[in-house]
């Protein structure tokens, strides 16, 4: 198996407070004393499946470059731009997302707004069920897998410093077993000042670890310990693709850039038959934007078979 089972909670150990300061109230982060950054590892689909499997309970992760097409991700992201209202725009020049707007973050009125149009496109449900894609998660896992109907878009603009995503683990957000991974797709070029998302490699291997309130998407972050130095990172190009174990420890950099914005697509993914609890067969969001439900998702749909396909699994909780 492509995971190994994740048993119980990571040794206590010594960690570092930090109080941060910010206009809500008073939180608590959890973070090392310093952080270096390495590249990605990078794997290839030539590699021997059981070499890419062994790296992937090493490491926690594989990354792919340019595994999806530049012209499948160009139409999934000009889809994307347009249903944020000219809040975003592709730049001439660049052919980049850029901010035309206020800033916003998840969970803002502007992106209430925004996000059940995205919610409601079929090709962004469909991106993860095309058959190039179903063969990257199944030679990782080395099963049959069933892929979450829990789509994420993420739009990550300048001028919300503090407010990116912390350090967690999927294993405790989506109430997730060992054989869940995660999959990540950058849709444009990414650079260094634009909000990457970044690994702990090996972290997935001391299990679930205790979370406290944070700033940023989500609202929690995982304990990280002060020997948790070395971060996995590296500038992504369009069609490259991040896959991590639930209980890896992943977080996202701040975007610094004048007017950038950084969009991904990721999903969830596991063995066939593996638990899947309940919470992940909502819309992203859907629990708290009012009307997001897989009805309004799926009005004016073509095809039938990637809705509700989830109803008929054998391993629902």
């Amino acid at each position: 198996d492509y995971a190994r089972p994740v048993c119980g909670l990571g040794t206590a150990r010594h960690i570092s407070l930090r109080t941060v300061s910010l206009p809500h109230p008073t939180v608590i982060t959890i973070e090392p004393h310093m952080s270096d950054n390495q590249p990605f590892v990078v794997s290839r689909m030539d590699e021997d499946a059981t070499r890419l499997r062994d790296r992937f309970q090493q490491l926690g992760y594989l990354f792919f470059k340019r595994y999806v097409a530049d012209a499948d991700c160009k139409k999934l992201l000009d889809e994307l731009v347009a249903q944020t209202g000219e809040r975003v725009s592709l730049d001439a020049a660049s052919g980049l997302p850029a901010l035309r707007g206020d800033p916003f973050v998840e969970s803002d009125p502007d992106w209430d707004d925004v996000y059940p149009r995205i919610q409601a496109l079929e090709e962004f449900h469909s991106f993860f069920h095309s058959e190039h894609m179903l063969d990257l998660m199944r030679l990782v896992s080395g099963s049959e897998v069933f892929v979450y109907p829990m789509k994420m878009a993420r739009i990550s603009t300048p001028g919300k410093i503090g407010f990116e995503t912390p350090p967690h683990q999927d294993a405790y957000s989506h109430h997730a077993g060992p054989t869940m991974a995660g999959i990540w797709v950058a849709l444009h070029h990414i650079a260094s000042d634009m909000g990457r998302v970044k690994v702990l490699p090996g972290s997935h291997k001391g299990g679930v670890r205790k979370v406290f309130t944070a700033a940023g998407v989500g609202g929690v972050q995982c304990e990280i310990h002060p020997d948790e130095t070395t971060w996995h990172v590296a500038d992504s190009d369009p069609g490259d693709v991040l896959i991590f174990h639930s209980a890896m420890v992943l977080k996202a950099e701040p975007n610094v850039t004048a007017g950038t914005v950084r969009m991904s697509v990721d999903t969830r993914l596991c063995d066939y038959g593996a638990p899947v609890f309940s919470t992940n067969l909502e819309p992203h969001h859907g629990w708290r934007i009012d009307g997001l439900n897989w009805d309004r998702v799926y009005r004016g749909w073509q095809r039938r078979d990637f809705q509700y396909y989830w109803r008929d699994y054998p391993a629902l909780f």
